[in-house]
Order: C-alpha cells, then structure tokens, then sequence
C-alpha cells in the first residue's frame, strides 16, 4: 500500500521536491523558468515557487529533449513551440518504455533471487 494514497490530489510542489524528481538542482530550474515561458509556477509568499502538475509535466519535456537528447536549449525551444504534441508524444512514449524496462528488471529480480 502507498504511503500516501492521495499523493495524486496535491496541487503544488516545490522546487525543492521538483528538483529531487528530475534530479536536478533547483538553479536549474530556475533558468529554465526564463528560457521556457511555459514554466510558469505560482509564487507564494516570499517568492516560494508553487509548481503544478503542467508545469512538471513541462519540465519533463525539456529534461527529456535537454538532458536526455543533448539538445541545446534554442533547438528544444524551437521544437516545442513548432511541434509540442509531437515532441511530447515522443517524452511519454520514452517514460513509458522507461517504466516497462524497470517493472522488466523487477521481474528478473524476483526470478532471479526464486533460482
């Protein structure tokens, strides 16, 4: 059973929590937040940035086409803004593999430790 079974109701992260998910260091996500207009997170008070579920599903985006591409940040840019759907069909088909891969090692675990 999940720790917290209604971790999906929770409307804001922060970018400590952000950062830790993407394993990135929050500086980063803050440059990002002024190369990509479409990060947008709420600011509270004293300026404490609030993100939502869209824009961590943004930041996966650009992770994925920066990070796990090694695009530069003009080329991912220009992607996103003259092919979003594509290049986000594209992040998810990849997270998805990603996960059929891990629930994949999971299983020859198990199997492995039953020999």
């Amino acid at each position: 059973m999940p720790l917290n079974p209604n971790k999906d109701l929770k409307q804001y992260y922060s970018i400590a929590e952000v950062s830790e998910m993407f394993d990135l260091p929050a500086s980063l996500l803050r440059y990002w937040e002024k190369e990509f207009p479409t990060i947008n997170p709420k600011k509270g008070g004293n300026n404490v940035r609030m993100y939502t579920k869209e824009d961590i599903e943004e930041i996966r985006l650009i992770n994925d086409l920066v990070k796990g591409r090694n695009m530069k940040l003009a080329a991912a840019r220009e992607l996103i803004q003259r092919n979003r759907e594509g290049a986000k069909n594209s992040s998810d088909l990849l997270l998805r593999l990603t996960n059929v891969r891990e629930q994949l090692l999971d299983i020859k675990r198990s199997l492995d430790a039953i020999v």
